[in-house]
């Protein structure tokens, strides 16, 4: 799917939800997030592989800022921004000293949903931004830079132990492909 596609289907449901706001019932589901909550989350994984160059699995960071913003159904729209980074270190055909990373600025967006669990926060949704790709390898001695333009797309939960911390886990292709760290809820 073109990111056109994927931000035209967003749209959309953002302007449905707007007019069809629905509020949990007390029975309903307990969710962390919230409108108005600000959620911060922080990882380490495996790191994407951008523009095929890296040698073996690559080792990735990644932060983000969302904001909650609209009811949607069930669940919570939030909104934000992530930045982060995929590195590679090692031998890749023959190259002496070879060393591939990519360091990502991106927006995001996310659908959040807590079902029935308390302290539960499930959610997916996509990303995109911009890459700073670079490589470098010492025999012979080259390097190259690049901006590339990185989409996203992930699926994630987070458990809260407090009502402001907690455990995070997420996967997908954004940055990092699957991740475990921690979140705070701001807000």
């Amino acid at each position: 799917m073109s990111f056109k596609t994927i931000f035209t289907v967003l749209c959309i449901a953002v302007i449905s939800s707007a007019s069809a706001q629905h509020r949990p019932t007390p029975n309903g589901p307990t969710t962390p997030v919230q409108v108005g909550s600000v959620i911060f989350n922080a990882g380490i994984g495996v790191g994407s592989g951008y523009q095929g160059d890296y040698y073996n699995s690559p080792f990735g960071l990644k932060a983000a800022l969302e904001f909650g913003l609209w009811q949607a159904g069930p669940g919570v729209i939030t909104l934000g921004g992530e930045i982060g980074g995929s590195f590679s270190n090692g031998g890749y055909h023959g190259y002496d000293n070879y060393k591939s990373n990519t360091i990502v600025v991106a927006g995001r967006a996310a659908w959040h949903y807590g079902w029935q669990v308390p302290g539960l926060d499930t959610y997916g949704g996509v990303s995109a931004g911009l890459g700073f790709h670079h490589y470098h390898y010492d025999n012979p001695d080259y390097t190259h830079n690049s901006v590339i333009a990185v989409p996203g797309i992930f699926v994630g939960a987070s458990y809260f132990v407090t009502p402001t911390f907690g455990f995070n886990a997420e996967a997908g292709h954004d940055i990092t492909d699957v991740q475990v760290g921690v979140v705070f809820k701001i807000n």
